[in-house]
């Protein structure tokens, strides 16, 4: 004799309890990145009522050309962030890839491709060797990357002399690539925004994808799911190289002049835009639109000071400041999702 067993109408599935419970996480992200947008919109505004040249043509472009670089490191770095860890290295890697391929290019007739190449390659081996430490050797993220930061700067500056590499020697395909566009829109925005575009796609809609969540969440649960985090943690470090080596070869075309020092700092900045955009610095939350646009804010906060005349240096402050609110929103976002979460849940148990 067989037994039915049914659910009563009022329970749900434990299939609809997760879509519910991802569609709260959701709206709490688009509301964190609105709220960014909104800030954005205020600070443009009130810079253009102050100076209206802040908001002329080339003003607009200067700001999209400066963020860039920075909304293409912060890509990549949210990859690493939500899985709850972090990549200082970053900034580094710029500089090395930057001086490393214009020492390379500089006089001959090398094109673009062999320099992306060439900067590609070099971000890939740093991302490489951090993941295959931090993944495989398990050494914790932090002293892998700042001890891999101090390399690089050393290797850089013994490569560089003392020298820089002068933009009247790098060929003039690379230079294009920093300065020109296509039908009034510069490259480097287009090519940050492509980047943004395919991996906030790879991350929403593919199982693989949404694995780099999980395991920030809650890496013993995700362990026991089957997720292969190793393997993860290793392919976030590998893009966060990739595109740290990419960024330094823009660099090299948005610049043209080179030294051993270039992006140097970066490292913190990528990490405010990042936490500053809404990924949680304790993983398994953010986007990677909300990360570039943290890297617009900021970049756009320094564009106003100096319309504004006000002290540069103040800057580092102001990012300070944001990256200490967004930290203390996130707790409190966190906090108060959880509480409805569990209200949920006593609700339809």
């Amino acid at each position: 004799m067989s037994t039915t067993l049914t659910k009563s109408p009022g329970a749900p599935s434990a299939t609809g309890k997760a879509r519910r419970n991802r569609s709260l996480v959701d709206l709490v992200l688009r509301a964190r990145e609105l709220s960014i947008a909104a800030a954005l919109a205020v600070l443009v505004i009130g810079t253009a009522v102050v100076n209206p040249r802040f908001l002329s043509e080339q003003g607009v472009k200067d700001i999209f050309l400066n963020a860039s670089i920075l909304a293409l490191l912060a890509v990549g770095q949210t990859l690493v962030v939500v899985t709850r860890n972090i990549d200082l290295s970053v900034g580094s890697v710029v500089g090395l890839v930057a001086f490393v391929v214009g020492d390379v290019v500089s006089g001959t007739d090398r094109g673009l491709l062999p320099a992306l190449a060439v900067g590609i390659g070099i971000g890939a081996l740093c991302g490489v060797v951090n993941g295959l430490l931090i993944s495989f050797l398990r050494v914790p993220a932090l002293v892998v990357t700042l001890g891999m930061l101090y390399v690089i700067q050393g290797v850089d500056y013994y490569v560089a002399h003392g020298e820089q590499i002068n933009a009247a020697n790098v060929p003039q395909s690379i230079l294009d690539l920093g300065n020109g566009g296509v039908l009034g829109v510069p490259y480097l925005p287009l090519i940050t925004v492509v980047v943004m575009l395919a991996v906030g796609y790879y991350l929403r809609s593919y199982s693989s994808g949404r694995e780099f969540y999980a395991i920030g969440s809650n890496p013993e649960a995700a362990r026991l799911a089957g997720v292969p985090i190793r393997r993860r943690v290793f392919t976030a470090y590998l893009v966060s190289g990739v595109l740290a080596g990419l960024a330094g070869v823009l660099w090299l075309a948005r610049f043209g002049t080179v030294v051993a020092d270039n992006a140097s700092g970066w490292e913190l900045k990528v990490v405010s835009a990042v936490v500053v955009g809404g990924v949680a610095i304790t993983g398994g939350v953010g986007t990677v639109y909300g990360a570039a646009l943290g890297a617009l804010l900021i970049t756009t906060i320094g564009s106003a000071l100096v319309v504004l005349k006000i002290n540069a240096f103040w800057q580092d402050a102001i990012t300070g400041l944001l990256l200490l609110l967004a930290i203390s929103v996130d707790r409190v976002l966190a906090l108060r999702v959880t509480r409805a979460l569990k209200k949920r849940s006593r609700h339809h148990g």
